[in-house]
């Protein structure tokens, strides 16, 4: 029972306790800032055999597979395992060594005779969770919360609203899809983003990667909807002559959704590193 997102450009596929944010639906932000822990008091289980290797392929491709109780990550930063385990945006993480982005490890977790219905209760935010005493246990991360008022980028509708229909409940059901991503699904790749019934944040939560700067929804689209976005990377270099190359990303939003980033300022939590150590290989 395993299924594959997409999560800042990384493959990421997720088993019985179906998550991300999004979260990958990781991680839904609000107006006041996305949490970072799972609910308080909950128990969540424990991996029981960790093993971590540096990982020098230097493809570019990052992979996080969870399913039943096992946990393979390939090709993880230290930046990756703490975004996915505490539900952050990267603008919410200070304090990262240069390594904890540079450095990409192979993880590999597991659960000795775990409880599926169990790990089918969790919720999205109490699953990634697991992942953090690894983090304590084998990166020795220590750190503390902070609130902070941050840059932000609001996004709104322009005038004339969005350019995109609300799709309806039949067609959530169904496993057509756009472009053969199934409803509730969203695929990023050189640029080009097709969504298939998906609320409006997680294209925010997206756009949040994209940008280095978390992306907070006010545009008060509360249904699902498909969405298809091409830009250009704003270091692309002068276009081809004979290829209409596609806008930068905010000119892109306004031509194509009839969205519109705007700057903002929100309070919000922050993650903030007090110490971490490069772990030892086994």
């Amino acid at each position: 029972m395993r299924r594959r997102l997409i999560w800042h450009g990384h493959v990421i596929s997720l088993g019985s306790a179906a998550i991300w944010m999004g979260l990958l639906a990781i991680p839904r932000l609000q107006a006041q800032g996305p949490a970072l822990a799972p609910t308080a008091g909950v128990k969540v289980p424990s991996y029981d055999v960790v093993s971590i290797k540096p990982d020098h392929t230097d493809n570019g491709r990052v992979s996080i597979d969870i399913d039943d109780g096992n946990f393979d990550a390939l090709n993880v930063s230290l930046k990756t395992m703490i975004l996915s385990a505490y539900s952050l945006k990267e603008a919410q993480l200070f304090g990262l060594p240069k390594w904890g982005d540079t450095a990409h490890f192979d993880i590999k977790a597991k659960i000795i005779d775990p409880d599926k219905k169990q790990l089918e209760a969790l919720t999205p935010e109490e699953f990634t969770s697991m992942q953090q005493p690894i983090l304590a246990d084998r990166f020795q991360l220590k750190f503390h919360r902070e609130r902070k008022v941050l840059p932000v980028y609001e996004l709104v509708t322009i005038k004339g609203g969005p350019k995109f229909k609300e799709i309806t409940p039949i067609e959530q059901k169904s496993d057509a899809g756009v472009n053969g991503v199934r409803a509730g699904g969203m695929s990023v790749h050189n640029r080009n983003l097709v969504a298939t019934g998906v609320p409006v944040t997680r294209l925010a939560d997206q756009l949040s990667a994209q940008l280095k700067r978390v992306v907070v929804d006010k545009t008060s689209l509360a249904g699902n909807y498909n969405f298809q976005l091409s830009w250009s990377p704003d270091d692309a270099g002068p276009p081809s002559p004979d290829v209409a190359a596609p806008p930068d990303i905010f000119t892109a939003l306004e031509e194509q959704l009839g969205l519109k980033l705007q700057p903002g300022k929100e309070e919000m939590d922050t993650f903030v590193i007090d110490s971490v150590e490069y772990p030892s290989e086994n």
